[in-house]
């Protein structure tokens, strides 16, 4: 049987799937409210040092690549373009010498929507395993 059609444990998958609903589901509502524009994420937006009109192109952004995290077939693109989404916001906070629980959420975030991958998806497993038989 070939590497990659082999099946992943219902535990783990399940696993997988809860931990990147989660990330995702934040990621969703985030995006969201940047296409609403209430006035905490402008506050907060503009105290980051981006300008008011910049904020409905980066929910755009993050709703994108979070639909592509969650549509199996481009999950590893989306994870991928997550993590430079979420670099950006650990950058943003670092340059605007924010507080360390700041600039660590996206670095958390950015494990979870590898991990949940990770747990799911066995292109990844094999990818990053030694010997693709070891799951």
């Amino acid at each position: 049987m070939p590497e990659t059609t082999m099946s992943i444990s219902g535990k783990r998958l399940w696993a997988g799937r809860f931990v990147s609903g989660l990330a995702a589901l934040f990621l969703l509502v985030d995006g969201g409210m940047k296409l609403f524009k209430p006035p905490v994420v402008v506050e907060s937006t503009l105290q980051l040092g981006y300008p008011e009109s910049a904020i409905v192109g980066i929910g755009i952004i993050l709703l994108a690549c979070t639909i592509l995290y969650l549509i199996p077939r481009s999950a590893i693109l989306g994870a991928v373009l997550l993590t430079g989404y979420l670099g950006g916001a650990v950058a943003t906070h670092v340059r605007v010498k924010g507080p360390w629980f700041n600039i660590l959420f996206p670095v958390i975030f950015g494990c979870l929507v590898w991990g949940g991958l990770y747990l799911r998806d066995r292109r990844l497993q094999i990818v990053l395993a030694k010997d693709g038989n070891r799951f």
